[in-house]
């Protein structure tokens, strides 16, 4: 009878600490304040598969921001007239991921040299840019230019666009997760995997761990 009570004592013991962990847990989740940034680096598609690997990184979804029509298509940006760029926005925990950390990928992982253009790809709506959402943000942005600048390390000016989010619109569906969901896509192949390969070799320590 002894054996019996002090096993099951342990028992709800054991199940008592699982369910304190398990809401301990929750509750922290809720308490954690991620935070948004918004990056223009040229073809979403490249950009969303970069960042979508990073620990700190709750989620990524393509889009449009800093144009002048109302819910734009990608029809109609893909005609460059309506001042829209292509971008990611990023949702991520600041206490998991350093948003310098966040500045110094996006300009390691495109061309900010180039107006308009990231390789083959040309028109407003491939511009480099960051889209900021706080004071913080903007004065680190123009900071990482100035120290990029002052040590030389592009051999041409840096034409990266430093200005408030406005106008931003979620990109369709299909444009969501594209790398994931389309791997042996011609564009992915040949354009994204040599990008991802580079970037996962240089930041393998920042990178999420996969089961």
């Amino acid at each position: 009878m002894y054996k019996k009570i002090t096993l099951s004592l342990l028992l709800f013991s054991i199940f008592s600490t699982n369910i304190a962990v398990a809401q301990m847990a929750t509750i922290m989740q809720k308490q954690t304040k991620y935070e948004l940034v918004t990056f223009g680096g040229g073809c979403f598609w490249c950009t969303e598969a970069i960042f979508q690997e990073l620990e700190g990184v709750k989620s990524v979804t393509a889009g449009y921001a800093g144009g002048e029509i109302i819910n734009p298509t990608y029809e109609d940006i893909c005609t460059g007239t309506t001042g829209h760029a292509e971008v990611i926005q990023i949702e991520y925990n600041p206490k998991v991921i350093d948003f310098n950390l966040l500045l110094e990928i996006f300009f390691k992982t495109h061309n900010p040299t180039t107006l308009n253009q990231q390789g083959a790809d040309r028109g407003t709506q491939y511009r480099s840019a960051v889209f900021y959402h706080n004071a913080v943000q903007r004065e680190k942005a123009q900071q990482i230019i100035a120290d990029l600048t002052k040590e030389n390390v592009f051999d041409d000016p840096i034409v990266t666009e430093v200005t408030p989010i406005n106008n931003y619109y979620k990109a369709e569906s299909y444009h969501q997760d594209y790398y994931a969901n389309n791997p042996s896509n011609g564009y992915c192949n040949a354009v994204i995997n040599p990008k991802l390969i580079k970037f996962m070799k240089e930041f393998k320590d920042k990178l999420k761990i996969k089961n």
